[in-house]
């Protein structure tokens, strides 16, 4: 991710060096370092569960709502507190940028994973890279589950507004972004991720008025980066057909969603 002027000095780390995606890696960096033991799930699954509502069935899956995906919020995955505020914004984004967190393709579908993953993203982002808070304003786990990032982000979408993120360079003042689990430059797209962040962009598209086909772009599109990965990016044409499709239609509470760049971390087992 790149910092915004918040985050440091006009998209400059803490020692004053340019931060550049070549010198990160696309997407979220450092989500889902390190894997989530059965032990951490299955301690607060419980809790989890019953803060989720009935919302989440019992797969595991996060349904949606007539009009918005179910967004777990920074208190029900255990934020911590920023350093900062988030800057809002009193006006809407124009463009909802897609990233892929370039982590591990998880095979754990889990609350508890997903809880998990939201966590070491923050940690990353304001322990290694000095930021503020989690870069992005959205994230979605492989198992479709959708959790709020920066501070103040769900409640600015409610409002119509955009909490800034530090997400892509020199543009975080007008897009939201939303992080993808996994790496997906020759690995498909989870059916259950591409559900989830389906219903997602409609929920933001319809919360701020935009149009799919120009609204929706690839983290690509702004900054010399492979992410969101060759495979999602490609299907951005369709998700934005796929968005214009459930736009046009009637809302309904029954819809469930049913090059590389070198990482700056050490690698880790499971990558793939």
């Amino acid at each position: 991710m790149i910092a915004h002027s918040e985050d440091g000095a006009d998209d400059r780390d803490r020692d004053g060096m340019l931060v550049t995606r070549r010198a990160l890696i696309g997407g979220v960096v450092g989500a889902g370092l390190l894997s989530v033991g059965a032990s951490v799930q299955n301690v607060a699954m419980a809790d989890e569960l019953s803060a989720a509502g009935p919302e989440f069935k019992s797969g595991g899956h996060a349904a949606f709502r007539a009009d918005a995906p179910q967004v777990y919020t920074r208190s029900q995955w255990n934020a911590r507190s920023p350093k900062r505020p988030a800057k809002v914004r009193g006006k809407a984004p124009d463009r909802i940028v897609i990233h892929h967190t370039a982590t591990a393709n998880s095979s754990d579908r889990s609350l508890g994973h997903a809880f998990a993953l939201s966590r070491k993203i923050q940690k990353w982002h304001m322990d290694s890279n000095g930021w503020d808070d989690a870069g992005q304003q959205l994230t979605i786990s492989r198992g479709g589950i959708v959790m709020e990032g920066r501070n103040k982000s769900l409640k600015a979408i409610r409002a119509n507004d955009l909490a800034v993120g530090a997400h892509v360079l020199h543009h975080n003042d007008h897009t939201i972004g939303i992080e993808n689990e996994g790496t997906y430059t020759k690995k498909q797209v989870p059916s259950r991720l591409w559900d989830s962040l389906v219903e997602t962009c409609v929920w933001l598209c319809r919360s701020y008025d935009l149009d799919p086909s120009e609204a929706i772009v690839g983290h690509r599109d702004y900054n010399n980066t492979a992410c969101p990965g060759d495979r999602l990016y490609a299907r951005l044409p369709e998700l934005r057909r796929s968005v214009a499709a459930r736009m046009d239609g009637p809302s309904s509470s029954d819809n469930a969603t049913g090059g590389q760049e070198a990482p700056i971390f050490p690698p880790f087992d499971g990558f793939g």
